[in-house]
């Protein structure tokens, strides 16, 4: 797959920088360029991510950073077989228990929510930082609601994370996962509270809190540039109906 003029390789981290040493030296070009793309397209083309990174895992694919580049690759392509296989061959390589929630939440995706609750109990969520314990909790609510189990999903959300006032870059999604949850479960004015908070915390604009918010409130969103398109094709139909006219009257006077 092309790889664009502006991208060396050199944007990678150095921690994944430092695994890439153990290539030669072309080789392991080659490999951070390919993940360099897969980071730059995740988010607005999972599909394209997906391709460079198999081109890395065909390169490396005995280098851990880059089973968890395709693991993330896969995940986002919601290719949840795969990137749980991906995830599991970068965990045996490091030992690390970081990417346990994404692993829960790939066994969700297969439609076995059942088993990542199973995982949410397991000793390795103990070894998680907050950041990880917060999204396990993530993972098991949606893993509750997935069976049917809407006030399971609310108290499984509702921890001192949840209550605390300080912001953390977990903190909007949490809070959007409560008000969601309160929500589903018929529960819209402590919804409304939650979604307000979540909005408060979102600094980077990572959910579309402020979108349900207004929607509870009654406000209407209105497409400008629909409005606009909307406008143009009258003006052009009267300008239709104009021409029309003028041809008509002519044909009048002409008879």
């Amino acid at each position: 797959m092309p790889i664009p003029e502006d991208v060396t390789g050199d944007e990678i981290d150095k921690d994944v920088r430092q695994e890439l040493q153990s290539l030669p030296k072309g080789l392991a070009e080659d490999v951070a360029k390919n993940l360099v793309m897969v980071a730059r397209l995740i988010d607005e083309d999972p599909e394209g991510a997906y391709g460079y990174s198999k081109v890395a895992l065909r390169l490396a694919s005995r280098v851990a950073a880059v089973r968890e580049a395709a693991g993330f690759a896969a995940y986002a392509s919601q290719k949840y077989s795969e990137a749980l296989a991906e995830f599991r061959a970068a965990r045996r390589m490091t030992g690390n228990v970081e990417l346990w929630p994404v692993m829960a939440d790939c066994e969700r995706g297969l439609g076995r929510p059942e088993k990542a609750l199973d995982m949410a109990g397991a000793p390795e969520v103990h070894k998680l930082d907050k950041a990880g314990q917060v999204e396990m909790r993530l993972v098991a609510a949606g893993a509750r609601r997935d069976m049917g189990q809407l006030d399971a999903a609310i108290v499984t959300l509702q921890s001192p994370e949840l209550a605390s006032n300080s912001v953390q870059p977990w903190t909007a999604r949490l809070r959007y996962a409560y008000a969601d949850a309160l929500l589903a479960a018929g529960r819209e004015d402590e919804a409304r509270e939650w979604f307000a908070k979540a909005v408060e915390s979102d600094k980077d604009g990572s959910t579309d809190a402020s979108d349900r918010l207004a929607e509870l409130d009654g406000v209407e969103f209105v497409d400008a540039f629909a409005e606009d398109e909307d406008e143009a094709d009258t003006e052009g139909a009267e300008k239709v109906v104009e021409d029309d006219d003028v041809e008509d009257d002519e044909g009048d006077l002409k008879d």
